[in-house]
Parts: C-alpha cells; structure tokens; sequence
C-alpha cells in the first residue's frame, strides 16, 4: 500500500505533525482495522432497516451472559477520578484550546468531531494544539496584541480527545488513493506523537468515543488500542476511553460496550442531541409513533429520555465506571446580563438534575458556566470526587421505556419548523467556514443540533405532519417556501453578499437537497458537507 498526503491548502507546522513515523503509524492502524470498520459500517444499514422495519429494539439475547455477569472496568487513573465539570470545544484555534485548560473545569473534551469543521487546516492545528496542551508550552498573540498563556495559580484541564466518527473520511491522507478514516487519523497522530509523554506524567493518553452503534464497534477500538499501546511500547490499559451513548442502539447496549472496553474503559456519556438525531434517523420510516414534537420541546424530563438517562446511571455505577452528563445548550451573552442570567438558571436547573440522579458530573461549552457546574455538583458530592457508589438499584428500564417517544410533551409548529431550517443553513454555512461551533439565538449549536434540525423536517415531510398552530400539512413544498424564507432572513441579517455567496449559499442548496430533495434520506450531514470543503 502507498499512502500520500495531498496537502493542497499547506498549513503551517504541517511538518512537525505529518512527520514520515507518525504517517507509518497510522498507515499501520489503516491497514489493520479499515476494513473491519467498514463491515461496521454496512452492519449498521443492515440493523437500521430490521428495527425500522420492526418498529422496534430489544436487548440482545445472545449477549445477556454479560448483562447478568460480575465484572467491572478497570479502577480510574488519578486525573479521572473528579470530572465534576468538563468544558468542551473545539482544539483548533489555539485561543479557544488555552481557554479551556484555562477555564478550571477538571476536563477539557477536546474536540475534533462534531465541534470541529475537519477543514485540513484545522485537522492539522488541532493536533499541534493537542501536542502543545500534552507539554504545558501553548501561547498566542492575537492581532490586537493580547496574549494568551496558560495559567500557574490552577491546575489546568485534563485533556480527553474526541477523535471523529467511524464514518468520517479523510480526503487528505490517501492509502492507495483512497481516503483514510478519519477516526484513525485523528487517534494515530495524536497518540503518535503524545502518548509516551502523557502516559508518563499520569495525563492520558485519554479518549471520548463518539457515534457507536454497537459493542462491535466499541470492540474495534479496544482492539486498536491495544494494538497502539503494544506498538509504542505503552503498558496495556493505560488508554481510558469514555463512549458517548448518542445513539439509540447503543442504549441497549451499555453494558456490552463497555465489557469490550473494560480494560479502557473510564465511563458512558448522555450525548443527548445526538440521541434524539439518532431516534429520529433509526425509525424515520416507522410513522407517527417516532415523530417528535419541536426540537426545544423535548426535554431531558420526557420520559423516553429520563429512561436513557437513569439507565446510564445504573449501568455505569454497577461497573464502576462514571456516568458523565451532557451538554446544556444554553450560552451567556456578556453583552446581555438578562439573557445571561436565565441561561445561568437554566443551566443550573439541568445540572442539578443530573448531580441528584447520580451523575458524576457534566459538560458546560462556555468558561463563564464551569463555576455554575462545579457548584450544583459541590453541593451534592460534598467533599466526594464521584457517587460511583450511588448504585440506582431501584431503577428498572424496559425496552419499551427507551422507545416511548409519544411520551414527550408538545407540539409540532411551524415555528418549529422555520426554526429548524434557519438553523440547519445558519449552523451548516459556519461549518463551511471552518467553525463547528457557533452560538445562535444564544444557543450553542453544533453539527448534532443541525443534524436533529433537518431530519426533524425531513421526518414531518415524510409522515405528513400537520401543524399545530397553522393547520398546514408539512410537504415538501410547504417546507421549501419556509426555507427559502429563512434564507432571505438569513442573508438580510449577514448583510454580507461575498461571504452569503461562498457559504449561506451552497448550505442552503444542501439542506433543500437532505429536507425536501427526492434523493432519499443521508445519513450523515456532515458527509456531503465534508465534500464542500475538503
């Protein structure tokens, strides 16, 4: 095989990253482990179509054996027995990388998926953000002349990095011509070229999994990692991953991710944006049953998602793993005190929840509410770094509880609706752009937010939804006059036509082509949106 780099857009310090070892080591992961993620990836079409076509999941019968078993994950490294607070975002630009060790949450998530526009440009400055963030040296001068260091009077963040998807590719790293998985790219080089340092200062190397959908998958990466571990020359086990349960498969299938991972693993997160995405994308041929109210509708007190939830409570703490919560969208706005303030108590109100419920704690995606965070979760742990041994015996959770979508309150409006598709362009143009995460009406929107919003349309088009509030039924071309509403909305308040041209519009043409386009359903925006930019 003959792996090239088709660096096209060069980027600076390219060469300290993409040196000829750590290109070797991740042609190694390629090599061994592409083709088994690609039969996992053709198993999810297949298990898609049996349960939409059923109307249903179930637990797996063939791995109750583990389920009923005695075992427990590996016992945590120091740096992971506290997360009661982790700020997330993205690596790239290095601004946003020091605000985050800097921010005094226990954990910087830092992220490369979905939070991350995988330009080649950010890809690269990400990984020399991450080798920078593993040695303590990372500095920036902005044009302005301000500085950014990292600060001595707190211990800065611990770093745990979300590599992307198994279904990303990398057009920029070919093997064969081919594009390579954008997941091993991400893994190979910062493990590379970070791990022997992390591993012998206690700091890692340390991952979030994002996008599973089965145990299988989860096996593949503990079959990598101790693949990686053995080829550096790094004792075995000293990877801790956590997986972010975001998908509705893999909620029957807690406990079997992490027995294959057991000897990795650090604990499940509620993904919860992802979640609902991935309830809407399984059964979106199911019918009226899985249709959901407004996106803002569904909170984490619905049923079907407080089943979710205490179910990854329970799971975790009779493994002895931790059960992380998820992320509160709301943002504050220095320049608006009042919005701020109700974002403030909004945040609270959603920690709070998750501390009495037995999280170990949650993730905040702005540094002014890690104080916000680390107190709800103070005043339940006391003096505790975790309630691992909080067990939630009482908790029983049925298939048919996880599954109970029709229990979420609310309503589908076309308010909804035009806010869906506002958000899909507005949060899709940025990405083209190189953003992954932007604040919009003071929410913090990522690709999982634009994922809900446009199968949400897609998925009322399809089932013939009628609105509340207008008595209209949702059509294809009900849906593509409010869009291109939206669209004149958006360009009026961008006020900019060179930058609406080169990236409002072909985000535009995109959502009409995944809402209201006769190509069948995508299961991934980010795919066609990755062609756009890469």
């Amino acid at each position: 095989m003959a792996l090239t780099v088709t660096d096209r857009l060069p980027v600076a310090g390219a060469d300290r990253i993409l040196t000829e070892e750590a290109l070797d080591f991740v042609e190694q992961l390629h090599v061994k482990f592409a083709a088994t993620r690609d039969g996992l990836l053709a198993d999810r079409v297949t298990a898609r179509r049996q349960a939409a076509a059923a109307g249903k999941l179930d637990f797996l019968p063939e791995t109750s054996h583990i389920r009923s078993g005695d075992w427990q994950v590996a016992p945590a490294p120091g740096k992971l027995t506290d997360r009661r607070v982790e700020m997330t975002g993205p690596a790239s630009p290095v601004k946003m990388a020091i605000n985050a060790l800097n921010s005094g949450a226990k954990v910087w998530l830092a992220d490369l998926e979905d939070a991350s526009a995988p330009t080649w440009h950010n890809v690269i400055d990400a990984q020399l953000n991450l080798y920078g963030a593993a040695r303590g040296d990372l500095a920036y001068t902005s044009e302005e002349g301000k500085e950014y260091t990292l600060r001595t009077d707190i211990p800065l963040a611990t770093v745990v990095v979300r590599p992307r998807g198994w279904h990303l590719p990398e057009n920029h790293i070919l093997i064969d011509g081919a594009p390579t998985v954008g997941a091993l790219v991400d893994f190979g080089l910062h493990f590379f070229h970070n791990a022997r340092h992390l591993a012998s200062t206690g700091d890692g190397p340390f991952y979030y999994l994002p996008k599973m959908e089965s145990h299988l998958e989860a096996r593949l990466w503990n079959e990598i990692f101790v693949f990686a571990q053995d080829e550096l020359g790094i004792p075995q086990g000293t990877i801790r991953a956590t997986v972010l349960i975001e998908t509705i498969p893999a909620a029957f299938q807690m406990e079997e991710i992490l027995y294959e991972l057991k000897d990795h693993a650090s604990g499940l997160n509620a993904g919860r944006w992802d979640y609902l995405f991935s309830i809407i994308k399984y059964f979106r041929e199911s019918g009226s049953a899985f249709v959901m109210p407004d996106r803002a509708s569904v909170s984490m007190t619905a049923p079907f998602m407080r089943a979710y939830t205490e179910l990854l409570v329970k799971t975790c703490h009779r493994r002895g793993a931790f059960a992380m919560g998820g992320m509160a969208a709301f943002i504050p706005n220095r320049r608006e005190p009042e919005i701020t303030a109700q974002a403030v108590e909004k945040v609270r109100a959603d920690k709070m929840r998750e501390a009495n419920d037995g999280f170990d704690g949650s993730w905040v995606a702005h540094p002014d509410l890690v104080d916000t965070c680390r107190e709800v979760f103070d005043s339940v742990l006391g003096d505790k770094p975790n309630q691992v041994d909080r067990l939630r015996k009482e908790v029983q959770v049925s298939a048919a509880d996880l599954l109970d979508v029709a229990s979420a309150e609310g309503e589908v409006t076309e308010a909804g609706l035009r806010l869906n598709l506002y958000v899909a362009v507005a949060y899709t143009a940025v990405w083209l752009s190189g953003n992954g995460a932007v604040a919009i009406h003071n929410l913090m929107e990522d690709a999982a937010t634009a994922e809900i919003s446009r199968t949400q349309v897609w998925q009322q088009i399809h089932n013939q939804v009628t609105l509340a509030d207008t008595g209209n039924t949702v059509t294809r071309e009900l849906a593509g006059k409010i869009l291109a509403e939206e669209v004149e909305r958006l360009r009026a308040e961008v006020n900019d036509e060179e930058a609406f041209a080169r990236y409002y519009e072909p985000a535009a043409k995109l959502i009409a082509e995944l809402t209201t386009g006769e190509g069948g359903f995508v299961e991934f925006l980010t795919l066609p949106a990755y062609e756009l930019v890469s």
